[in-house]
């Protein structure tokens, strides 16, 4: 099993067989940090140098959305704006 995680710190996580998958045990600091229990989801992206695991924001992603819709549409004064 994974030893206990201490923050601020490198820690190496085991990948383990989760049925037909694979997964990762997340130390109960790391949930502690994340703000999350058993049920709740997170979010993985892509970030320079890795990945970030966050709690999953619905709200957010929406919101990302529609400002993706506002850019696309308003590419030019974007552009003009930046200079």
């Amino acid at each position: 099993m994974n030893k206990p995680a201490k923050l601020g710190r490198v820690h190496a996580l085991k990948v383990v067989r989760v049925g037909n998958s694979a997964g990762v045990i997340l130390p109960k600091e790391v949930l502690a940090k994340l703000r999350v229990a058993l049920g709740d989801e997170l979010s993985i992206s892509e970030v320079p140098g890795g990945i970030a695991l966050t709690r999953h924001d619905p709200g957010f992603e929406e919101q990302m959305k529609t400002a993706r819709e506002v850019m696309a549409r308003r590419r030019n004064a974007l552009r003009e704006l930046a200079k």
